[in-house]
């Protein structure tokens, strides 16, 4: 079975397009290939990175739950359609112009896509830049209610172009993530703190995959031991917190 890690662009719409055909994300999931996981993984992936939800879900198990497309998911799907019918006779276009000289179109539309291990990708908005000597640190918003802060060089800032207004998308590896149960304020110096309920968790003999649920369709998935996992006593429905320096957010162009 592929992962959700493994399609990308057209793949991920192609799911989009079977939720909405079957009404269930694990039928869907069937139909793409994905094993449920893998299918559940892109749905949270193609939430987090959209200002609005793409897909209204209920987790179900391998059974699955009812599921939908959102009016902004049938945007994105009629967009990519008219998107690729452009990209593809441009690409045909430009290929030709760039056989006598041995290059390969599509090699590079490969090499310029984003591909990352980063288990948690957010799309925002610059809404402050303070500058320092060396660093600089970027408020950034996800979502009404989640605001991230990232520690970046101030060469990155101006590479970038990382002005309030620009897009970017925060990368955050699940391993980065500090969970802590409950919502309590702790004093620690980690500058970010993201206030949410359990959603899920896959035990491991030593580490454990826990999901955190937002608002506005987004979460966040950290990896911690098993054995943390149950000191903490965290269980699905559970209010908890993911705790996340702003030195472990990684900025890409958005």
């Amino acid at each position: 079975m592929k992962r959700a890690g493994d399609s990308v662009g057209a793949a991920r719409i192609r799911l989009l397009e079977e939720i909405e055909r079957h009404g269930s994300i694990s039928a869907a999931a069937k139909a793409v290939g994905l094993s449920y996981k893998g299918a559940w993984d892109a749905v949270q992936a193609l939430n987090n990175l959209s200002r609005q939800p793409l897909v209204v879900a209920a987790p179900g198990g391998r059974s699955g739950g009812a599921a939908s497309v959102s009016p902004a998911g049938h945007a994105l799907i009629a967009a990519f359609g008219r998107a690729e019918t452009v990209l593809s006779a441009y690409a045909a276009q430009i290929q030709a112009v760039l056989d006598g000289e041995g290059a390969d179109f599509q090699d590079f539309l490969r090499s310029i896509t984003m591909k990352t291990s980063a288990r948690n990708a957010y799309h925002g908005t610059v809404t402050e830049v303070v500058d320092g000597a060396v660093n600089a640190e970027v408020t950034l918003k996800v979502s009404d209610a989640i605001d991230l802060v990232a520690i970046v060089t101030r060469e990155s800032v101006t590479d970038m172009g990382l002005n309030p207004g620009a897009g970017v998308v925060a990368l955050i590896k699940s391993s980065f993530v500090i969970l802590a149960a409950g919502h309590e304020r702790l004093p620690l110096s980690t500058r970010n703190r993201l206030l949410g309920t359990v959603s899920a968790i896959v035990p491991g003999a030593v580490n454990d995959e826990v999901t955190l649920a937002f608002d506005a369709g987004k979460t966040l998935t950290a990896i911690i031991t098993h054995g943390s996992c149950v000191e903490m006593g965290l269980e699905v429905g559970q209010p908890a917190q993911a705790l996340i320096k702003a030195s472990h957010i990684i900025l890409a162009g958005g």
